[in-house]
């Protein structure tokens, strides 16, 4: 039986290597983090990753060939394959700060990969990287004297949270990428024999190392790219009468442009497009490329413009003043069927409530322990709820920011009875219809329309 190991139990490692372990029972699955609470979680009935479906799948592997630990070292010495699945988040410090992805738990991996083996491996890259990190990585692994040598192969995730689970079932393509030699391409046939075990052959893309780490990059800028057009034009339409929804869906008929990523809203969020897009504008100032930093800069910046556009729309409609008003937040992750609030516009919208003293009132289906971590600093101004109807009660406001399909089917006729008057809904993310809720009594406005 070979043994994988998957350095890094967050929500590209867990929820990658148990589908692994639910389709390939032929290999042993571990996962291995340096976070011992996190591995508790994953050993409980609570899993620190939420996904719809995930729950299912490690229950029914956990123990019989998928385990997690904090036993590095050894989990390294008895693998054949490793994953390296750690965290790459933008430098917040020296040169590139601000853009550049953080590279020190990469290097830090591959040391202990390297001090830890007793003979060589496969290392596969699963997390998001800037393009000739494998480079890097090459470097320290096999720059020593050991007498045994690693391949690196890049197998960047294409995984939508709130999805992952049937993104894994059933992916686009699989994406494996190394070095042109016969060892690399051995190396690259060795992952995509795993992945083959369910994945149909046509859907799995093999490429060089480099273009592999770039692809992960740009795919994530397209997407944040079209999302932010969108949410740019939503304004033109606000002042013109002219309808987001009707728009996205003539456009998308264009099978040249397609219909998906073309849902208005108050902005994307997330781990990944952000820190992704500013790693590429990084590569471009590198590469002595300005005019295509700044492009792909633009689209960072539309984003957040989106964001604070759509607070001061709901200060207007409420007076230009909230200060003392409650304000209901439907939703804190930065989308339903996830628990993450990494870059969730929820979180500038409660910054933004709290400058200009509201009382906001958080509720979330999955994230409110992780509202209250991220906002811990303002926990004394903030209320969190789990329940809905507690949240709106009293409230002047209601805005959603997480399309959560409860959050559609709520009583909203119980909620307006509860509410200040007038109430008004804002809609964040347009999937709640704006002319019942008229009808109920409720001020309503949402993104893109007049």
């Amino acid at each position: 039986m070979k043994k994988i190991l998957c350095i890094g139990a967050g929500y590209v490692g867990g929820p990658t290597m148990a589908m692994i372990a639910k389709k390939c029972p032929q290999y042993q699955v571990k996962i291995v983090d340096i976070n011992a609470a996190r591995i508790d979680a994953w050993n409980s009935d609570n899993l620190p990753v939420y996904e719809p479906g995930l729950k299912e799948i490690v229950e029914s592997t956990r123990g019989k060939n998928l385990f997690f630990g904090v036993d590095i070292d050894e989990s390294i010495k008895e693998a054949d394959i490793i994953f390296v699945s750690v965290n790459t988040p933008t430098k917040t410090f020296g040169f590139g700060a601000g853009k550049a992805s953080d590279l020190q738990y990469i290097e830090k991996t591959a040391r202990n990969i390297l001090a830890a083996s007793e003979n060589g491996k496969i290392v596969v890259e699963k997390s998001t990287l800037p393009v000739r990190t494998a480079e890097s990585m090459e470097r320290i692994l096999n720059g020593s004297n050991k007498g045994f040598r690693f391949n690196i192969v890049s197998n960047p995730e294409f995984l939508a949270e709130g999805s992952a689970i049937a993104d894994l079932e059933n992916p686009d393509r699989v994406l494996i990428g190394g070095h042109q030699s016969k060892e690399g391409l051995a190396a690259v046939e060795e992952i995509a024999k795993i992945y083959a075990n369910w994945v149909p052959r046509e859907k799995i893309i093999t490429t060089n190392l480099w273009s592999s780490e770039l692809s992960k990059l740009t795919a994530n800028a397209f997407l944040a790219q079209r999302i932010s057009s969108i949410n740019s034009l939503s304004a033109l339409c606000e002042k013109t009468g002219a309808n987001i929804d009707e728009i996205a869906n003539a456009i998308g008929k264009d099978t040249r442009i397609g219909s998906k990523f073309l849902k208005a809203s108050i902005g994307f969020g997330g781990s990944c497009f952000k820190k992704d897009i500013l790693n590429l504008v990084y590569l471009c100032e590198h590469y002595g490329l300005p005019e295509v930093a700044s492009y792909w800069e633009s689209v960072v910046k539309i984003n957040e413009w989106q964001t604070n556009r759509s607070v001061k729309r709901v200060l207007r409609s409420m007076f230009n003043t909230i200060a003392g008003k409650k304000v209901a937040v439907f939703g804190f992750a930065f989308k339903a069927n996830t628990n993450d609030t990494r870059e969730s516009p929820a979180h500038l919208v409660v910054r933004e409530l709290l400058e200009e003293r509201a009382i906001p009132v958080i509720t979330d289906c999955k994230a409110l322990p992780d509202a209250k971590r991220d906002l811990n600093d303002a926990l004394d101004k903030v209320q969190l709820t789990e329940d809905p109807y507690e949240a709106a009660r009293d409230a002047h406001a209601i805005l959603l920011c997480t399309e959560w399909q409860q959050y559609r089917d709520l009583d909203w006729k119980k909620i307006y009875n509860s509410m200040s008057k007038p109430a008004l809904v804002f809609d964040g993310r347009n999937i709640l219809n704006g002319e019942e809720l008229k009808k109920i009594g409720f001020e309503f406005i949402s993104i893109g329309k007049a």
